[in-house]
């Protein structure tokens, strides 16, 4: 994504995000299947009602029906050890990741 593609996005109000998918770059699926979760809940922690609650810019998420791994790219300033540790997972096991706009706040 380029400055420009930035500036559009953060006019808009939307967040640039990283979607890290199931699947690997050569097309098989990844398992287990709550992979999302488990990296999501590994930088998660307990609110005061003692549920879990996920960290900002780690979120596991279901598009296309597919469970996935959405990524703030403003966690890579906000907490480049848990961005580093996400995206060096992503590459280690070869799943495919994209970037796109995400919601807005």
């Amino acid at each position: 994504m380029d400055e420009a593609e930035n500036a559009r996005l953060k006019a808009s109000g939307a967040k640039p995000v990283f979607i890290i998918e199931g699947v690997r770059e050569n097309g098989t699926k990844f398992r287990p299947s709550d992979w999302p979760e488990r990296i999501s809940s590994s930088f998660a922690g307990f609110g005061k009602d003692h549920r879990l609650r996920y960290a900002p810019g780690v979120q596991p998420q279901v598009l296309d029906g597919q469970k996935v791994l959405v990524v703030e790219q403003a966690l890579q300033e906000q907490n480049p050890a848990v961005f580093q540790a996400v995206m060096k997972f992503a590459r280690e096991n070869n799943l495919r990741t994209r970037e796109e706009s995400g919601g807005s706040d």
